[in-house]
């Protein structure tokens, strides 16, 4: 089984990049009921499968363990999930501090915002 995912690491990494569907047919349906499970919608899953899928094809040289492939996409999908939340979650702040400074214009809700936008988007080092 992972033998077969070192195989085809390794023939993409050789500069064979169509051999990545295999990779790409074998996993898109455990990777998609996984993202689904975390991200509540098939829609949202589909788009986060496809930046893992592409994140993991163009980050492959920095797999240290070619026959751990689905474990080390299954991290990155664990991460785009992650970002695709927290994006959406400053969404929702945004459309609520929206609604206020609407209601309340003039105030200094406006910079509120607009700090509390800066913080947001700082990095997780931060």
């Amino acid at each position: 089984m992972s033998e077969n995912d070192k195989f085809y690491v390794e023939r993409c990494l050789d500069g064979h990049p169509d051999d990545y569907r295999y990779l790409v047919r074998r996993y898109q349906g455990v990777l998609l009921a996984n993202l689904a499970g975390k991200l509540g919608s098939r829609d949202r899953a589909e788009e986060a499968a496809q930046e893992a899928l592409i994140r993991a094809y163009f980050n492959m040289g920095k797999l240290r363990k070619p026959d751990s492939f689905f474990s080390w996409l299954l991290g990155i999908a664990d991460n785009v999930a992650k970002e695709h939340q927290r994006k959406e979650q400053l969404q929702r702040q945004r459309e609520i501090v929206r609604s206020f400074s609407e209601e309340s214009a003039g105030t200094e809700l406006s910079q509120d915002y607009a700090l509390e936008t800066a913080i947001a988007e700082l990095p997780e080092a931060y």
